[in-house]
């Protein structure tokens, strides 16, 4: 049995990691994250409050636990918040990062970072792995510099990098695309997306799916893992409305230049999945096959 390690346990992607891999007897799963644990199931996993901004703290989870593989999902992901809050930023994506690679190198473990779109510009999309990064906001940059100090680290790794992740968390302070459009519909709100930004949302029981892919083969390099149709917002929101039976034209289309965005978005980001799909043999849904799984009937 291997002992694998998953930060940012709280979090949409780290929830499905753990519910994902907690079904399979040849993992024990280790969960963490800040604060007490906040998801629902509570079984079949072990739940350890760490602060990884703590050097001293990142070591020791990583001395008691001795993972075999380190799944390191937590990270800040809101791109103005970032560029608001660079050292906030900074400090959990990238020092946050460093610390726990310090400790893995102690334990000799396998070392997987979830990583993001915005690390490229969004003027050439779709994007290979090979492809060089040229972030546009400070997300994205920290993301860069997680990633490089992963692949400096001499540790067998590997980095999934993923897109507009959706699906339904636990905590109903995470909040995606599809609970924005859920509640605001519901309760009868206006609501402006963008209709100039191309992205390929991410089902995150795909992602899941494609990072226990990674984990079980012991793959290491970059993997792109996201879905495979292009959306604008507006144009998922649409989507989004309609699965739901709710009034799609309640939903505004709108340029960016009508919003107030502190950082800038990269204008068509989307992945070029063969290696992914060679690989690991993932196969992402359609975004109406995921809409179905998220609300069924």
């Amino acid at each position: 049995m291997k002992t694998i390690l998953i930060t940012g346990s709280n979090g949409l992607v780290g929830q499905h990691l753990v519910y994902l891999l907690k079904q399979d007897p040849s993992y024990r799963v280790i969960a963490t994250g800040r604060g007490v644990n906040r998801l629902y199931d509570q079984q079949g996993y072990t739940y350890i409050a760490t602060d990884l901004l703590d050097a001293v703290a990142a070591e020791q989870l990583v001395l008691d636990t001795r993972p075999d593989i380190i799944i390191h999902a937590a990270a800040l992901s809101l791109p103005d918040y970032c560029e608001q809050h660079m050292v906030d930023c900074w400090n959990t994506n990238v020092t946050a990062t460093r610390f726990l690679i310090d400790a893995a190198k102690k334990t000799n473990s396998f070392f997987l970072l979830l990583s993001t779109d915005f690390v490229f510009d969004g003027l050439n999309g779709p994007y290979a792995e090979q492809n060089t990064p040229n972030p546009m906001n400070y997300y994205g940059s920290s993301k860069v510099a997680a990633e490089k100090a992963v692949q400096e680290s001499h540790l067998r790794w590997a980095i999934a990098r993923t897109i507009l992740v959706y699906g339904l968390a636990d905590s109903h302070s995470r909040k995606t695309i599809v609970t924005l459009v859920k509640e605001g519909l519901e309760t009868g709100k206006m609501l402006q997306l963008v209709n100039d930004q191309f992205r390929m949302p991410t089902l995150v029981h795909d992602l899941a799916i494609g990072c226990k892919s990674i984990c079980d083969g012991l793959h290491t390099g970059i993997y792109h893992l996201s879905g495979q149709e292009w959306f604008t917002p507006f144009e998922m929101g649409r989507a989004i409305a309609e699965h739901l039976q709710l009034d799609p034209h309640l939903i505004i289309s709108s340029d960016r230049t009508q919003f107030k965005e502190i950082a800038q978005r990269p204008p068509k980001t989307g992945f070029i999945l063969d290696k992914a799909q060679k690989e690991l043999h993932y196969q992402p849904r359609t975004l109406q096959q995921g809409l179905a799984l998220i609300f069924p009937g």
